[in-house]
């Protein structure tokens, strides 16, 4: 079965020489939900309106579920539905001809039955009459993911969705992504809300400076890059570490004395947890708490692109 997506050597220079993309190679699978990180300026959107036709790319190609871009145009974006980060409506149409509209632009017959299931889950139905130059900001964001699913596509990028928009809508719109990806729809992410990356996706990308520096199964690269730490809660305050103690393990204090925090690496041969808390003892320095803690995918992803400047 052929990927729902395959860009090889993608690469994007404008006119000014500056290079947004560089050699992109990117598989992703059909049915998978894929979050694409990276800073504002890294080129994620520039990707995602190449592959989805708008911008016009240096070198490379890409096939949607097999189809070449450009030999198969019509096929290929006909699979392709895209909820862009502007909110660009028709403000004088009302929020059921919009929907219509978008649905006809790809050569598909009325189906009033799935439009309205579209408004309803995204409770947009009692606004169906309303003109969108009247909705709010959320309202508008809506009708934009609306009208991306009109024409059943298979492969959806959702770019920023949920900037600057009302939890009720986060909520009912990633209901409908779960929805959709259960049925076999694949979903590209970008996102500045990293908590949404790390509950929803399956994997993870990382794209800076044009380049993606980072491609990995979402629970397998917090395994691999995400420390873990130890904080303990101290019995009797400390007003510092015993030296020797500060040298061997990666010790912090915190500010009132009170807590004590270890980070190790979870994936190494060995976490060094029970010499450190043989030495403790040795030394006389007591808990009467402890816990675990690991770095959040928003931590991760901040230090690869650290690190890749």
């Amino acid at each position: 079965m052929q990927p729902a997506l395959q860009i090889e050597q993608l690469s994007k220079t404008y006119e000014s020489g500056f290079q947004a993309l560089k050699s992109i190679d990117l598989t992703i699978q059909r049915g998978e939900l894929f979050a694409l990180l990276g800073p504002n300026g890294a080129g994620k959107t520039t990707l995602i309106s190449i592959v989805c036709g708008l911008v016009r790319a240096s070198a490379g190609v890409v096939r949607v579920h097999g189809h070449h871009w450009a030999d198969e145009y019509r096929t290929a974006r006909r699979l392709i539905g895209l909820v862009p980060q502007e909110l660009t409506t028709e403000s004088f149409e009302t929020v059921w001809a919009t929907v219509n509209f978008s649905r006809g632009l790809f050569g598909l017959p009325k189906d009033p039955a799935r439009v309205e299931q579209i408004l309803t889950d995204l409770s947009l139905w009692d606004k169906r009459d309303s003109r969108i130059m009247t909705l709010s900001g959320g309202m508008k964001r809506r009708v934009l993911i609306a009208k991306a699913l009109a024409h059943e596509p298979k492969v959806l990028f959702l770019d920023e969705p949920t900037a600057g928009v009302d939890v009720e809508l986060r909520r009912d719109m990633w209901d409908v992504v779960r929805r959709l990806k259960a049925s076999g729809v694949t979903v590209i992410l970008t996102t500045h809300y990293i908590e949404e990356a790390e509950e929803m996706a399956d994997r993870v990308g990382v794209i800076s400076k044009g380049e993606i520096i980072l491609v990995e199964d979402k629970d397998a690269l917090m395994r691999k890059l995400g420390r873990k730490q130890l904080v303990l809660q101290l019995a009797q305050p400390l007003t510092g570490l015993p030296d020797d103690l500060a040298a061997r393990y990666d010790l912090m204090l915190a500010p009132g004395g009170d807590e004590l925090t270890y980070t190790y690496d979870s994936q190494g041969e060995r976490t060094g947890i029970t010499a450190l808390m043989s030495e403790l003892r040795e030394a006389g320095i007591h808990f009467r708490d402890l816990q675990t803690r690991q770095d959040s995918l928003e931590k991760i992803f901040v230090n690869l692109v650290r690190q890749s400047q």
